[in-house]
């Protein structure tokens, strides 16, 4: 049995590891983070994407725990409101597409509960270091002995430790697309019910959606920035005194960017690069090929690419240099037309038609 190491635990990472499970491979997920991390803004699933998590068999209870808006209010820098909607919201699209959102920790929480019985996973663990040799690929981890799988997949993030340790530093792949996204919660102070509000005061702006059953507000703050260096502590000061300058309500919502447990925030970039795969180690999701929030995309894009490279190294019988390719040839131009989303229409959403295009322009059974 071919063994498969798989750095990162969020979404793509669990998902390629049931699949290669369904094939006969083994699985192993390593993964920093102590279990499944909490926190981040609602995400969607979109065509060809609904059809991997249906046959993942998470289809029902991705419905399940789907936001329930009833639309949203734009606001004026002031917070007056200035035009509303409750035929579509700006995080999901229209309110009667079959597509589904959902919170990022409902995801990753269901996908990890649906894998962990057949799947290995080393939490609060990390890759430090990949050398590759003729019959595999001897990993050090962070802790722990050495150990030696045959392919070796980094599904880790924007800020991949795979890429890095097997194509070279970040700054040869990252294009930076001018801003910054933050995510946070905080209590619902503004006694939301299933009601969005969106606001943007010169180069800055939210959305505020209620969840858990509009007990909490998840809050994504962007605002336009060159290249930041990525500090946590200096990040979240950084935000915070960005969104106390804002006429709305801007002293409460940074207090709560302060104090929020799940605080994160980063760039709006891509990744882009020729080749996904560097002899036993290839990428996946976000680490190869992230389109960025802007495109609204990038969970489809995981869930597409897991089940896809799977499906490829199943069909050439775990000969990776085959699998790969064909893996890239497969999701090229779908991960091409969906990074185009962020880009068409910078600074708002993309048209309906090119989003539509691109989230079904590939099919799993090709």
């Amino acid at each position: 049995m071919q063994t498969v190491l798989i750095s990162g635990g969020g979404i793509a990472g669990p998902v390629l590891a049931y699949w290669l499970r369904r094939h006969g491979f083994g699985a192993t997920v390593v993964e920093r983070a102590p279990g499944p991390r909490p926190g981040g803004q609602a995400v969607d699933v979109r065509g060809v994407a609904l059809d991997v998590v249906e046959r993942t068999g998470l289809l029902e209870r991705a419905r399940s725990v789907r936001t329930r808006m009833r639309g949203m209010s734009i606001l004026g820098p002031d917070g007056q409101e200035v035009d509303r909607s409750t035929e579509a919201t700006f995080s999901s699209g229209r309110l009667d597409s079959d597509d589904i959102e959902l919170l990022r920790e409902d995801l990753v929480r269901m996908v990890h509960e649906h894998t962990r019985a057949d799947v290995e996973y080393l939490f609060g663990n990390s890759i430090t270091a990949l050398d590759e040799r003729e019959t595999g690929v001897r990993v050090d981890f962070a802790h722990g002995a050495s150990r030696t799988f045959d392919l070796v997949v980094g599904a880790d993030g924007l800020h991949s430790t795979v890429r890095r340790l097997a194509f070279g530093p970040e700054e040869r792949f990252t294009h930076h697309l001018g801003s910054y996204l933050s995510v946070f919660s905080a209590d619902n102070f503004l006694a939301l019910d299933d009601w969005q509000m969106w606001l943007r005061d010169g180069d800055a702006g939210f959305g505020i959606m209620p969840v858990r059953d509009n007990t909490e507000l998840r809050i994504a703050f962007g605002f336009e920035s060159g290249p930041l260096a990525h500090d946590p502590g200096a990040l979240r000061q950084f935000v915070a005194d960005k969104l106390a300058s804002l006429r709305w309500n801007g002293t409460r919502l940074a207090k709560a960017a302060l104090e929020a447990p799940d605080f994160y925030c980063d760039a709006m970039a891509q990744i882009r690069l020729d080749n996904w795969s560097r002899g036993r180690v290839t990428l996946l999701g976000d680490a190869g090929y992230c389109p960025s929030p802007l495109s609204g995309q990038g969970t489809s894009l995981a869930l597409v690419g897991a089940y896809v490279l799977a499906d490829r190294l199943a069909r050439a019988h775990g000969e990776h240099r085959a699998a790969y390719a064909d893996y890239d040839r497969r999701m090229r131009s779908f991960v091409t037309l969906n990074q185009a989303l962020a880009t068409e229409n910078p600074g708002g959403p993309a048209s309906e038609a090119s989003v539509a295009h691109a989230k079904n322009a590939l099919s799993l059974d090709g």
